[in-house]
């Protein structure tokens, strides 16, 4: 009775058919055009932006997408395949199409001063895992769990964890339970533990975050750009992707470094 009803309805075939639909692969690379940076934009920066025609379009753009956006719509879409939307690549994007890590202020865990993730990635081999929701959590850890056991040791390596809450009531309640953070999370990444209520409306579908209540992951070089990036429930060769590229990262950074001479 219910395939006769689907068979019936070009809603619901409609619907189904999208739900069935294998999931395609990263389609182009993440991140920004612009080098990231730690400074403030100057008041004479601020206003070629509200004078430059194409990016206030492009705010225009954005401001329409989110008012036809319904509120349920993020949550609606973990139904389709977890909220995953697309496949991670099996390898690193190239040096020369890949794109930066934006750059995103917070406090960590063990410091109440305001830190960037440019000088932190900056000189380093960063996995960067995003998170919003408990659901978020257990992503990004089953996410980078290998990876992390490998490399935690390696110097140019570093895990670093983004709490972002955007919305200002979460943010606080975020930042009373900062304690119990601390608890759950080992002391040796307090330091690149973020707590973030940056807004990331202008960023997300650059980041190719379309989700709100999944995890995202990133694999960023020394110079801020994205080599790699994964979302949601990870499938085994895509957690396996992520080691191989951050193994192939570092033994490449390792190589750019100069060894000093005995």
């Amino acid at each position: 009775m219910h395939r006769r009803l689907l068979a019936t309805c070009p809603l619901q075939r409609n619907l189904q058919a999208r739900e069935d639909a294998p999931l395609p692969l990263l389609q182009r690379p993440p991140g920004v055009r612009e080098r990231p940076t730690t400074e403030r934009k100057t008041w004479a920066q601020t206003r070629d932006e509200l004078m430059d025609q194409e990016k206030r379009m492009e705010k225009r753009r954005h401001l329409v997408k989110e008012a036809t956006k319904g509120y349920f719509t993020d949550l609606n879409a973990t139904r389709r395949h977890g909220g995953k939307t697309w496949i991670a690549p099996k390898v690193m994007i190239r040096e020369d199409k890949a794109l930066y890590f934006p750059d995103i202020s917070g406090t960590t865990l063990s410091s109440k001063a305001e830190v960037h993730t440019t000088s932190l990635c900056t000189g380093k081999v960063s996995v960067i895992a995003m998170l919003s929701t408990r659901v978020s959590e257990f992503q990004t850890a089953n996410f980078t769990k290998p990876t992390h056991g490998e490399f935690a040791s390696h110097p140019s390596y570093q895990y670093i964890q983004i709490n972002l809450q955007e919305n200002l009531l979460k943010s606080l309640l975020v930042s009373l339970f900062t304690a119990g953070i601390r608890r759950s999370i080992p002391n040796e990444l307090w330091d690149t533990y973020l707590v973030s209520s940056q807004n990331m409306d202008y960023l997300r579908d650059d980041l190719g975050m379309t989700n709100r209540h999944v995890g995202y992951v990133y694999l960023v070089d020394e110079q801020c750009r994205v080599r790699w990036a994964g979302c949601a429930d990870p499938m085994p060769e895509e957690v396996e992707a992520l080691r191989v590229c951050t193994s192939v990262l570092l033994n490449r950074h390792s190589k750019s470094v100069k060894q000093p001479q005995p």
